[in-house]
C-alpha cells in the first residue's frame, strides 16, 4: 500500500529583512499543511529573510538572523512530525550561498546550495552569493552553537545532494536552475528522483506566466515526477511584484495552481498524488530506462519517515489523488488590473502612509492610474468580505483608525478615505480634460479637488521678469523653442510641488493622521523617449504605471469600462493625448504624438528592439527595414530610428531620477536596476548614423535599379 503522498506549496508574501513577520507566514504556512494532511511542504526562495534583501545579503546580521529565525521554527510545534524544505542564506567555509535546508523533527538532513544564479534583467544574484560547482558532491558543514543545541548534530550535509524517505527520493532545483538548458531535474530524474522542489522568487511582467507554466509542465512530461513550484507573492520591498501562481504537477499535468494575484499573506496549495504514477510513467519509456540505468548516481541523504500514508484502509481509501486542472491565466488587461493593485496595496500597508494622492489630468496615464487604485479598492473589499483578518487590520491602520471595528465593504467609500485627487489646470487646460477628471474622480470615489494654478506660474513669470527684465513667450506667439521650452516645464514643476504640499497636509484637512504617497503616472514609452519634464509630475513616490506600455493602457481602460459599467472612459480612449501645456489657438493644439516626432507604437517597437533583441542603432534599421520595408522607404525608416536614438540619448539622464515603477514590461529603460546603460551620450551617434544613411541609400538605389 503506502503510495498517496499529500504534497504543499507555501505561497507567502515576505518582506525583506522582516524576521519577525516573515517567521509568523512560515509558521502558519506548516500549520495549514499539516491541517490538510501534507507530509511534506515546501516554500518559496530565501523566505527566512526575504528575498529582495540585495547587499544585506553581505552583512553578518543578515545570515544570523536567518539561522535564529530557523531555530524558532524547528523548535516549534508546527514543525514537528513534516519533512520541511525552506530557504535562507548560508555561509559554508566563509563563502556565501542561497540555500534550501531540509529538516525533520529537529534534525537538519541537508542544506542544498544553488547550483545556477539569476544575474540577469532584475537579477544581480551574483553579487551577492556563490554558485555551489562540486556537483553530486556533499561536504560537512559545521552548525552553528545555537542550532547544535536543538538538533544535537555537529556537521550536516551540504551540497549537491537529494533526500531518501523510506518511500521515494526528493531533490531540489533552486528558481533559475529551472530555466537553465541542463536543468538538474534531468539528471535528477535519470537517479531516481520522483518528487522535484523549486522554490523561487519570480516576479509579474506582463504574459510571462506562460513561459513558467511550459517548462514545468515539459520538465515532468518528458522526465515523468512531481513538481512543487513554490513561488514568493507581493511587493518584498522593491519595484518588483512576485506574482504566486505556485504549481504542482505531475507527469506533464498540472494538478493544482495558487493565486496569481491576491492580498493573502499565506496561501498553501496542497494535492495528493498517486508515486506508482510516477513509476508507471517512466517505466513505459525504454530509452529512459536505458538511460537511467546508466545515470550517474546523487549522494542520498536518508530520513527514516514515510511521506505516504501508512494508517487504516478506511482511512487509506478516503484519499484520492488530485485530478489535472485548467490553469488560470489572465489576459493583460486582468495582469494590469490586479498585479500593480496588488503592489501598491503592498507598498501602502507597509509604509504607514495613510492613502494616496494623483494629479488627475483627465488623460489616459493617470487615468489608469486612478483605475489601478480603484481595483485595489475593490481587492480590499472583496478581501474583507471573506473575512481577511489580516487586510481589515490593514485597512483600519491606514485610514488612522486602528482601534475601531470598521470594515471596508464599498469599494467607492474606502476609495474616497484613501485615494486624493486634484486637477490641476492653468489657462492652457481644455474644460474636456477638466470634466473628465471630474467625472472619473465621481465615479470612482476619490476625495477630488480642482484648483487653477495661473496666479502661481504668473508670480514665477513675473520674478524671471524682475531678474532679467526679460518676459519668455510660447512658440504660438512667436516665442523660441528654448522659450517654448520653459514655460511648459514650469507648468509641470509647479505641479509636481504642489501635489507634494497636498499629499502631506491633506489628511491634516480631514482631521485625519499621517500623510499620503504621492502616484506617478507616465508610462513606459514617455519614460524610454524622455517625453517628460525632469521633476514634473513624472517625480513622484512610486509610478504603477511606469513599466506598461501606452497600447496596453489603452486596453486595460476598454477592460476597466466593461468590467465595471464606465462608458465614461470612452472619453478618455477617444481624446488624442496632449499635454495641455501650449496655448490652444485656432490653427494649434498641442499633441503627444506629434510632439515626440513618433507615435506611441513606434515606440514601443524601438524600445523592445533595443532593449529585449539588443540593438544598436545600426542593427535597429537594419531589422525595420524587413518588417516596414513594405509600407516605408528605407530612408523613412532611417529617420525614425535616429530621431529615436537622439531623444533617446538626450533625456536618458532623467532615468537616473525617474519614479520607482513597478515593473511590467520587458523592455523597460529603468536606470541602474533594470537597464544598465549609459546616461551621457554623444547624441549625434556620428559613426553609427552615417552607417545607416549609407545603408539605406544603398538599398534604395539597388530598389530603383
Amino acid at each position: 500500500m503506502g503510495h498517496l503522498i499529500t504534497l504543499a506549496v507555501a505561497q507567502l508574501d515576505q518582506w525583506a529583512l522582516d524576521f519577525e513577520g516573515n517567521f509568523e507566514r512560515i509558521l502558519e504556512s506548516l500549520k495549514i499543511a499539516k491541517e490538510k494532511g501534507a507530509t511534506f511542504r515546501v516554500g518559496p526562495e530565501l523566505e527566512i529573510c526575504g528575498y529582495g534583501c540585495n547587499d544585506h545579503f553581505l552583512e553578518s546580521d543578515t545570515y544570523l538572523h536567518s539561522w535564529e529565525i530557523l531555530a524558532k521554527i524547528m523548535k516549534s510545534d508546527e514543525a514537528q512530525n513534516i519533512l520541511v524544505d525552506i530557504g535562507m542564506p548560508v555561509v559554508h567555509k566563509d563563502v556565501k550561498y542561497n540555500c534550501r535546508v531540509f529538516f525533520y523533527n529537529k534534525k537538519i538532513l541537508l542544506i542544498r546550495p544553488k547550483l545556477h544564479l539569476a544575474n540577469d534583467g532584475n537579477y544581480r544574484e551574483a553579487r551577492w552569493f556563490t554558485p555551489w560547482t562540486k556537483y553530486r558532491t556533499l561536504e560537512e558543514h559545521y552548525l552553528p552553537r545555537m542550532i547544535r543545541e536543538i538538533t544535537e548534530q555537529t556537521t550536516v550535509p551540504f551540497g549537491d545532494g537529494v533526500i531518501a524517505t523510506n518511500d521515494t527520493v526528493i531533490g531540489t532545483e533552486l528558481c533559475e536552475e529551472l530555466f537553465t538548458p541542463n536543468s538538474p531535474h534531468i539528471s535528477m530524474s535519470l537517479d531516481g528522483v520522483e518528487i522535484f522542489t523549486n522554490s523561487s522568487c519570480s516576479h509579474h511582467e506582463l504574459r510571462k506566466l506562460n513561459k513558467r507554466l511550459d517548462l514545468i509542465k515539459g520538465a515532468t512530461q518528458k522526465c515523468g515526477g512531481v513538481y512543487l513550484y513554490a513561488n514568493q507573492q507581493g511587493c518584498d520591498g522593491e519595484r518588483l511584484y512576485y506574482d504566486g501562481s505556485s504549481l504542482i504537477a505531475i507527469n506533464g499535468d498540472v494538478i493544482a495552481q495558487g493565486s496569481q494575484f491576491s492580498l493573502n499573506d499565506v496561501e498553501v496549495i496542497t494535492s495528493t498524488i498517486d508515486i506508482e504514477d510516477v513509476r508507471s510513467y517512466r517505466g513505459g519509456s525504454h530509452s529512459r530506462c536505458v538511460q537511467a540505468a546508466n545515470s550517474p548516481s546523487y549522494p542520498r541523504c536518508y530520513v527514516d519517515f514515510c511521506l505516504s500514508s501508512d494508517g487504516p484502509i478506511t482511512s487509506y481509501y478516503n484519499l484520492k489523488p488530485n485530478k489535472p486542472i485548467e490553469v488560470n491565466i489572465h489576459s493583460a488587461e486582468e495582469e494590469i488590473s490586479l498585479g500593480p493593485a496588488c503592489w501598491l496595496w503592498d507598498y501602502l500597508r507597509r509604509s504607514k502612509s495613510g492613502g494616496f494622492f494623483l494629479p488627475l489630468s483627465g488623460g489616459i496615464d493617470s487615468c489608469s492610474t486612478a483605475l489601478i487604485v480603484y481595483s485595489m479598492c475593490n481587492l480590499v473589499v472583496e478581501a474583507a468580505k471573506n473575512n481577511n483578518l489580516q487586510v481589515i487590520k490593514d485597512a483600519r491602520t491606514i485610514i488612522g483608525e486602528p482601534d475601531s471595528d470598521y470594515i471596508p465593504t464599498d469599494p467607492r467609500e474606502f476609495s474616497n478615505r484613501i485615494f486624493h485627487t486634484c486637477y490641476m489646470r492653468t489657462e492652457n487646460s481644455g474644460e474636456e480634460t477638466r470634466t473628465r477628471a471630474k467625472d472619473l474622480a465621481d465615479k470612482i470615489g476619490s476625495y477630488h479637488l480642482d484648483v487653477c494654478i495661473d496666479t502661481i506660474v504668473s508670480a514665477f513669470l513675473s520674478l524671471f521678469l524682475m531678474i532679467t527684465g526679460k518676459t519668455p513667450k510660447f512658440k504660438v506667439f512667436g516665442g523660441s523653442f528654448t522659450e517654448n521650452q520653459a514655460l511648459q516645464n514650469i507648468q509641470a514643476r509647479i505641479r509636481m510641488v504642489l501635489a507634494y504640499m497636498l499629499a502631506q497636509l491633506l489628511l491634516w484637512c480631514r482631521g485625519k493622521p499621517g500623510s499620503l504617497l504621492v502616484l506617478g503616472s507616465s508610462n513606459v514609452d514617455e519614460c524610454l523617449r524622455g517625453y517628460l519634464t525632469k521633476y514634473d509630475c513624472s517625480s513622484a513616490d512610486i509610478n504603477p504605471i511606469g513599466g506598461i506600455s501606452k497600447k496596453d493602457l489603452r486596453g486595460f481602460i476598454k477592460f476597466m469600462e466593461k468590467r465595471y459599467n464606465m462608458p465614461l472612459l470612452n472619453s478618455f480612449l477617444d481624446a488624442p493625448p496632449t499635454a495641455e501645456l501650449e496655448p490652444i489657438t485656432e490653427n494649434h493644439i498641442q499633441k503627444d504624438e506629434v510632439d515626440m516626432g513618433m507615435t506611441y507604437d513606434e515606440l514601443s517597437t524601438f524600445g523592445r528592439k533595443r532593449k529585449i533583441e539588443k540593438c544598436g542603432p545600426y542593427s535597429m534599421f537594419t531589422k525595420l527595414v524587413q518588417e516596414m520595408g513594405d509600407r516605408l522607404k528605407p530612408t523613412e525608416i532611417a529617420a525614425k530610428v535616429k530621431r529615436f536614438f537622439f531623444y533617446y540619448s538626450i533625456n536618458r539622464h532623467k532615468q537616473t531620477v525617474i519614479t520607482p515603477a513597478l515593473h511590467c514590461e520587458s523592455y523597460s529603460p529603468d536606470d541602474n536596476r533594470f537597464d544598465l546603460r549609459p546616461f551621457l551620450y554623444n547624441s549625434r551617434w556620428t559613426w553609427q548614423f552615417r552607417k545607416i544613411d549609407e545603408t539605406a541609400a544603398l538599398i534604395e538605389k539597388q530598389k530603383e535599379e
